[in-house]
């Protein structure tokens, strides 16, 4: 494990405990000026994590939800850039549903090539490293090796951002040849493929920092990840995650081939 991906799992955990401190004892909510929640707990953790990269990697720019982007690198082709998602899942959290994690990710000459998904109120950590396998709690995770979409399980986000984005025929069409459909929401969506116990996650209208570790767990874990504009980018707004084999099929029936 590297000093950088031991460093990220012990400062989510650290961000986590914070997290859960404000959770028992009930939050409030504001609406920022996007419409999405922020707590005083989203920027103590923010704040918590940039303190210590801060400290641990001088030199290393910073992405995060709450205070934006900080750049310290000299050089744009040597930067590596921390992603941060303090509290992702803030409607649940402020609303006492367990489903929230910290999400840390470290990106390198423009690849994500570690990342950390710490949910505290499920007692739950994903985490990967390129090259070096998908992990949850200690124990080495894979994809599904489901090669029948009618066999499949299908997870997605929300509904309405499906339906703006104009995915809402796609989704449809995916509805009526997969076996099951769910929306657990946030970090569980992607979990489930993580653990191979889903075969896609479609997750529209969503940042970087909700999608940087998703992205080397996913592949780490044996499965692929796709925007929907023909890259592999998590920077563009949305993902198509799958167990790899049946990947090319969501995407024909989501349109975007």
């Amino acid at each position: 494990m590297s000093k950088e991906l031991s460093f990220a799992l012990s400062i989510a955990r650290q961000a986590g405990d914070v997290a859960l401190e404000y959770y028992r004892r009930g939050i409030d909510a504001v609406m920022k000026s996007d419409n999405t929640p922020v707590t005083a707990a989203d920027r103590q953790c923010e704040r918590l994590i940039r303190e210590a990269i801060a400290r641990e990697f001088p030199d290393d720019d910073i992405l995060g939800e709450e205070e934006g982007e900080t750049k310290r690198s000299l050089t744009a082709t040597a930067a590596r850039k921390w992603i941060i998602d303090p509290i992702d899942g803030t409607y649940n959290y402020a609303r006492q549903v367990p489903i929230f994690s910290t999400l840390l990710a470290l990106e390198v000459h423009g690849q994500i090539v570690a990342g950390v998904v710490h949910a505290p109120a499920m007692g739950d950590t994903f985490w990967a490293e390129k090259g070096c396998g998908a992990y949850k709690n200690g124990r080495r995770i894979f994809v599904s090796d489901i090669d029948d979409i009618e066999r499949s399980q299908f997870v997605f986000g929300a509904p309405i951002r499906i339906l703006e984005e104009g995915f809402w025929g796609g989704l449809e069409r995916i509805v009526r040849v997969t076996y099951r459909q769910r929306a657990f929401g946030d970090y569980l969506n992607f979990g489930q493929v993580f653990e191979g116990k889903a075969e896609a996650v479609l997750e529209i209208g969503v940042k970087p920092w909700d999608l940087a570790p998703m992205k080397v767990i996913a592949e780490e874990a044996g499965g692929r990840y796709a925007d929907l504009q023909g890259g592999s980018s998590v920077y563009t707004g949305s993902c198509l995650v799958s167990n790899g084999i049946l990947h090319e099929q969501f995407l024909k029936l989501l349109g975007t081939h």
